[in-house]
């Protein structure tokens, strides 16, 4: 098989590839036209690459368009699993919808930037004059009630594989995040969360994605899942992504 890579980054090691700038994909069209897979393409390119030059793309058109914004990610999940979805709203910026968040939701309750990861854009409210500074600088409002917890747990798919799943736990901080200062632990995984990952993605079409979970008093919460995770939780796996992603586009291109 024949590959165009946007993103060489994540696909080094993989055989037969080319790479492509996403902004030079038209003039280079024919280098792209040739390929059997189009790999890591930016969500401005995908209409283009999928509508128009009617090619394969791997993440999945989903992975790529539900993960580009929480917005979108969150409707979608509420639209096959909502019992895993914290409550949360999702709100245009006016005078009503300030109170009313105000009024639904006690302090501390978290509010996200809509694109955004790594733990970056995500804000623990604990007073009105966070919000409202947190409302000067959102026209839309993503805001989700406080989870007390300790860790979150990283579940990680790839095709129709889990790669890898670990906690994430916090040093004292309201981050879990690994680029935050999360520490990694690979033990006591509880096995509903693996049924929980190949169901949703499956139910999504997403086929290259960090979910990020959390357990309250065993209530499993699915906080967002991330198209571009992190490969530091790998380091201890001995897994290599890349080599998944060849497997996996390898079985595609048998059926």
């Amino acid at each position: 098989m024949n590959f165009v890579t946007f993103n060489p980054f994540r696909t080094i090691g993989i055989p037969h590839i080319k790479y492509v700038k996403p902004e030079h994909m038209y003039q280079e069209r024919n280098k792209i036209l040739d390929a059997d897979f189009c790999l890591f393409p930016e969500n401005w390119q995908v209409n283009s690459l999928v509508y128009g030059m009617k090619k394969k793309i791997f993440p999945s058109i989903q992975s790529i368009q539900l993960g580009f914004n929480k917005i979108e990610m969150t409707r979608a999940l509420w639209s096959v699993c909502p019992q895993y979805v914290p409550k949360t709203v999702i709100l245009g910026r006016n005078s009503d919808n300030i109170r009313s968040v105000l009024e639904e939701f006690p302090f501390p309750f978290v509010a996200k930037e809509i694109r955004n990861s790594m733990g970056k854009g995500v804000f623990l409210i604990e007073s009105k004059e966070q919000f409202l500074e947190y409302v000067e600088n959102n026209p839309y409002f993503y805001v989700q009630e406080f989870l007390p917890i300790k860790r979150d747990l990283r579940v990680c798919i790839v095709g129709d594989e889990i790669i890898a799943a670990y906690w994430r736990e916090n040093s004292n901080t309201f981050h879990n995040n690994v680029a935050q200062g999360g520490i990694i632990n690979y033990d006591h995984i509880p096995p509903i969360a693996y049924e929980i990952v190949k169901d949703v993605a499956h139910l999504l079409g997403i086929d290259h994605a960090g979910f990020d979970l959390v357990f309250v008093n065993d209530q499993p919460y699915i906080l967002e899942f991330n198209t571009l995770f992190g490969n530091q939780g790998f380091q201890q796996l001995n897994v290599s992504v890349e080599q998944k992603i060849y497997e996996y586009l390898n079985r595609l291109s048998e059926n």
